[in-house]
């Protein structure tokens, strides 16, 4: 997304990007990658608490959460987040940084205990992340091939190593990385197979529920778009062509749909849209100024997840929550439904994922002792269940 220098708004970035939320002014190109993972810590609201009770439900996230607990933590890395369940639910995939290198790697773990382990090549920047082939395999983005690799590192240690010196924090930024490419590969991240070969910025993929096709994001064509292609990376086609950042998409659970990010409508902001596999029936579900991104289907139900924040008004600081819609499908089209906000923490919450079989929620969270992005997961009841276990 391309964010000009007259723009302030809250930054996350999950959903393909780990490294969320803060007001900034930023004069580059940068993209909210839906696919992003995490907020920056000064997303966190300044009244809000300093310790370990930012984490607890408050009354209105207890109305759709329970059993809340942590599952990527300071010891293992400095940050962590855009979590994917792999098809079993026994598995996650995530990007997360190591204390010992700067960019994002991607890293995968049982959610019943066992160590986080590494499936990036360790080097290049990384981004959106997903079981594939049922399970056996994996997909994500990596600028790993990038021929000035020594180079850019050189660059991002000193840019870090001067920051400190100086005390200087900087806000997040995504730009759109011309070395990011798509890979596939088995568990363990062995025989990586390049998808994408085309000159530019190809990232924030996601495989389709049954892992033919893949939806992604490149600005081949000098504007950031949706594409699909098959599982192999052949017959690539072109979804959408207009002006402006069309980024993170997913497909949905019956292979009809795409649902992604876009600011066409104002540079700057974004809002949730929907479009047909075949291209057609392009329609936005959210219309609002702020910035909605990292939607996500329900496996089952006519439910999609996203992350919002209200950017109306200019001088107050836009707070990052989940919010969910009931759609509605009639006559060819997917429309927009009644919305429910499901978090009001103080802290920046984003990239909601549902579990394969709907019963729970992870998402990446700040609401952590030192405010950095970490994984969260909770039990889920939807709108319908908690308003009847209310009246009960």
């Amino acid at each position: 997304m391309r964010i000009p220098t007259t723009t302030l708004f809250a930054r996350f970035r999950f959903g393909c990007f780990l490294a969320l939320v803060s007001l900034s002014v930023v004069a580059t190109r940068a993209v909210w990658s839906s696919h992003a993972a995490e907020p920056p810590a000064d997303s966190v609201k300044a009244d809000a608490p300093k310790t370990a009770d930012l984490a607890a439900l408050s009354p209105l996230e207890s109305k759709y959460f329970k059993n809340l607990h942590q599952i990527t933590t300071a010891e293992q890395f400095s940050k962590a987040g855009e979590g994917y369940f792999s098809p079993d639910g026994m598995q996650i995939i995530y990007q997360a940084v190591p204390h010992d290198y700067l960019f994002y790697q991607i890293y995968r773990q049982p959610l019943n205990g066992g160590e986080p382990i590494r499936i990036s090549p360790g080097r290049g920047r990384t981004t959106c992340s997903f079981f594939t082939d049922n399970g056996r395999g994996v997909l994500f983005a990596s600028s790993h091939l990038d021929p000035q690799l020594d180079a850019t590192e050189a660059a991002a240690k000193k840019q870090a190593e001067d920051d400190a010196k100086s005390g200087t924090r900087r806000r997040y930024q995504w730009d759109f990385d011309p070395q990011m490419d798509i890979f596939a590969g088995d568990l363990d991240g062995k025989g990586l197979k390049q998808l994408t070969t085309e000159k530019g910025y190809d990232a924030e993929g996601a495989p389709s529920p049954d892992g033919k096709l893949i939806a992604f994001c490149s600005d081949r064509d000098g504007d950031p778009d949706i594409y699909v292609m098959n599982a192999d990376g052949s017959n690539v086609r072109q979804l959408t062509n207009v002006p402006g950042y069309d980024g993170g998409p997913f497909i949905s659970p019956d292979g009809k749909w795409v649902i992604y990010r876009s600011d066409r409508k104002k540079e700057g902001f974004l809002q949730i849209h929907v479009i047909g596999i075949d291209g057609q029936n392009d329609t936005a579900l959210t219309d609002n100024v702020g910035v909605n991104w990292a939607p996500y289907w329900h496996p089952t139900l006519p439910y999609i997840i996203w992350t919002g924040a209200d950017h109306a008004d200019p001088k107050a600081r836009p707070n990052y929550d989940l919010w969910l819609m009931k759609y509605e499908t009639k006559a060819g089209k997917i429309l927009p439904g009644p919305i429910t906000r499901l978090t009001d923490n103080a802290a920046a919450d984003v990239l909601p994922v549902f579990s394969p079989n709907g019963k729970k929620l992870m998402w990446t969270s700040n609401r952590t002792p030192d405010r950095q992005s970490q994984l969260f997961i909770a039990d889920l009841e939807l709108p319908e269940v908690a308003e009847s276990q209310s009246t009960k």
